[in-house]
């Protein structure tokens, strides 16, 4: 029989001063490092000003449409069924979705070396908005894999016990 249902508020994000926008405040606090959220905000903000003096358009809109382009349709999630581990591709739910998107952007700006965060984070959006870059590239290797596992799609309906 299933448990009774938390009744849980979800905390949700405050949005950031600068541009108003929940998904911006969301992104300074998964760059925040040790609780420094200045730190953060100055990275991002930093890295919106070398956006807009490079591409000459709307930080925001760059970081939207790199958002966009980064985030997963499908994933493989591990399933034991009957003694053996099957990799089944399923969908992507929305706050997964852009969990991901927003964690990989910070992970492939983060594995570039030599630059201060902020130019590397800039780099990063302005290749995931031209659908280039290591971002990108992580997405499609999820969406290799989970084509691949398409197989064992039927395995998605089971629910674990």
């Amino acid at each position: 029989m299933p448990r009774k249902a938390r009744s849980y508020k979800r905390h949700l994000a405050e949005a950031d001063h600068k541009y108003n926008s929940v998904k911006i405040g969301k992104f300074i606090n998964y760059i925040m490092e040790r609780g420094k959220k200045t730190v953060a905000m100055k990275i991002v903000y930093d890295a919106f000003n070398k956006i807009e003096a490079d591409m000459k358009t709307d930080p925001k809109a760059v970081f939207e449409q790199a958002i966009r382009n980064v985030t997963p349709i499908v994933e493989v999630k591990g399933r034991r069924i009957g003694g053996a581990n099957y990799q089944v591709p399923m969908e992507v739910q929305e706050p997964r979705k852009t969990a991901l998107g927003m964690k990989w952007l910070i992970d492939a700006a983060r594995s570039k070396k030599g630059k201060p965060m902020a130019e590397k984070l800039a780099t990063e959006f302005m290749e995931a908005y031209n659908k280039t870059g290591a971002a990108i590239k992580k997405r499609e290797d999820v969406h290799k894999m989970a084509e691949a596992n398409k197989a064992f799609a039927h395995f998605a309906r089971f629910q674990r016990r």
